[in-house]
């Protein structure tokens, strides 16, 4: 197979956009949700990425050129790989802002420091997790229930991605709706442009020309002139954020959003196979895995994975080229210097529609890729990720009307009274944001158990919340001042309620009776 083909150039202008657009993400979160200065996101974060993404889209290019090899056959398509969208949400919001907040209520002089190592450590703990499960990704995907997986997936994609890029599209609706158009045309509405651009590009093009009519770009002043920002290692920045009660912290955001990379990643190799290309489980995972700590030594603290989409990539002609391309293209911007200065001429908001797309995919896909019956399923594990957006929300509202700063009031269970005489019970929403991808895993996976009349099974996954619950890794929270947190004591009201739903479930295949004139869901 040639090392590059005309149509590895549809697939890298995609591919290449996509991490270009996650990449500008993650340097406007830093700055603007986290206030890390240029000099770690610059001269850090995004090299780190850029090591990992370089390392990765290589290796499944030679790949892929092995196995054309091997089978005789030019047609064979690298794996899209590249940063995991999903974890970019997650991290910086359920991990990285968090310890940043708990750092400044602390005293703590470099809050933004202490909520980078709070980042690698769990990119760091999600590739350990993403390395391992390539040996054990069989056994977790046979006991765990898709629609469990995959609501959980979607209930924050869903919070995280789509609703939040739905609010920034209608505060600016020329650039949002315009973009979000073309976007719906091209995707949804399964149609390739004249002339053979990709959809991606031209709302991308579109978002920029609209931004800068707008007045949403140029973002900021003009950048410095770049500075080469050669990758290094900072092995004394992770060791000192593996901490055990950092670890214990952050373990009901690591340990899902890594088992979700292994169960997302061998379902988009399955994916693959059924396009005909059909690579090694083990080896595939294995160096995701190693992306993802690449990139935690290096400095970065988002995860990469393989990305969904390989029958797509594969049917607009790429091959391997393609991926390598991606690769260079990215850590070229990364290494140089050079992405502040995209950055200042491409707003967020020119690409927000195909993030915004890629949370409505995710939830699509969470009721397509289950059974019918387990519809109820998806929707219970919707809501725990909707809650926790929601909860986020509320403490922004909080914060912004002067709760938690030096001359309001704090964030305190004296505020829970006026929230309820609203009918608003909003320290439910801070249990539920406390290990919040536990909850919706679990609630989904005993709800897909309990339709299937397997009674035993869910009163088992009961079980493990009242564990996690008395491990005060779910639902145990604490108010700060400035925000709430994770308590890391038992949650006994919450540890009570499911052993007594365990009991319940355990006691239902003899005093329930099977009502076959029952509607099916």
């Amino acid at each position: 197979m040639k090392s590059f083909v005309r149509g590895d150039i549809d697939g890298f202008v995609g591919l290449a956009l996509d991490n270009l657009v996650l990449l500008l993400l993650i340097a406007g979160l830093c700055r603007s949700v986290l206030g890390f200065p240029d000099a770690l996101v610059l001269g850090q974060i995004l090299p780190g990425a850029g090591v990992s993404l370089l390392a990765g889209n290589l290796f499944y290019a030679w790949q892929a050129r092995r196995l054309a090899r091997a089978e005789n056959r030019d047609d064979v398509c690298a794996l899209p790989y590249g940063i995991n969208a999903l974890t970019v949400f997650a991290f910086v919001f359920l991990v990285m802002l968090p310890a940043k907040l708990a750092a400044q209520a602390a005293g703590v002089a470099d809050p933004a420091r202490a909520a980078w190592q709070a980042g690698l450590l769990a990119c760091f703990g999600a590739g350990l997790i993403e390395f391992a499960g390539a040996f054990v990704a069989g056994w977790i995907r046979r006991h765990t229930p898709r629609a469990a997986l995959l609501s959980t997936l979607a209930g924050l994609a869903l919070a995280f991605i789509a609703l939040g890029f739905l609010f920034r599209a209608y505060a600016h609706p020329l650039v949002g709706i315009t973009t979000l158009t073309v976007v719906l045309i091209g995707y949804f509405g399964r149609v390739r442009l004249r002339g053979g651009l990709p959809v991606g590009l031209i709302a991308l093009l579109l978002g920029v020309a609209l931004s800068w009519a707008t007045g949403l770009a140029p973002v900021g002043n003009w950048p410095a002139a770049p500075q080469l920002s050669p990758p290094l290692p900072v092995f004394g920045e992770l060791f000192a954020a593996l901490q055990l009660d950092q670890a214990l912290r952050y373990v009901s955001v690591i340990v899902p959003m890594g088992l979700f990379a292994v169960i997302g990643s061998m379902q988009n190799l399955e994916s693959a196979e059924a396009a005909g290309d059909r690579y090694d489980t083990r080896t595939s995972l294995a160096m995701n895995g190693l992306g993802t700590l690449v990139a935690t030594l290096f400095g970065s603290c988002f995860p990469t994975t393989l990305y969904i989409g390989h029958p797509g990539w594969k049917a607009m002609g790429a091959r391997a080229g393609y991926s390598t391309l991606s690769g260079l293209f990215i850590a070229a911007l990364c290494f140089s210097g050079t992405l502040a200065h995209v950055a200042w001429a491409v707003p967020v908001d020119a690409g927000m529609a195909i993030l915004l797309w890629i949370g409505i995919v995710m939830t699509a896909q969470a009721f397509e890729a289950t059974p019918r019956s387990h519809a109820p399923a998806v929707v219970v594990g919707l809501l725990p990720g909707i809650a926790c957006w929601g909860a986020l929300m509320l403490k922004a509202g909080l914060r912004a009307a002067g709760a938690g700063s030096p001359n309001g009031p704090p964030i305190s269970d004296a505020l829970l009274p006026a929230f309820h005489a609203g009918d608003l019970w909003a320290e439910g929403a801070f249990a539920l944001e406390q290990g919040v991808v536990f909850s919706a895993m679990i609630l989904s996976a005993a709800t897909v158990a309990i339709i299937e009349r397997q009674f035993l099974r869910a009163a088992l996954w009961m079980l493990i919340s009242a564990a996690l619950s008395a491990a005060g890794l779910m639902h145990a929270f604490r108010f700060t001042g400035t925000d709430t947190a994770l308590d890391l004591h038992p949650a006994w009201p919450f540890v009570e309620a499911y052993l007594i739903a365990a009991a319940i479930l355990f006691a239902a295949r003899w005093i329930a009776v099977r009502d076959e004139a029952a509607a099916a869901p």
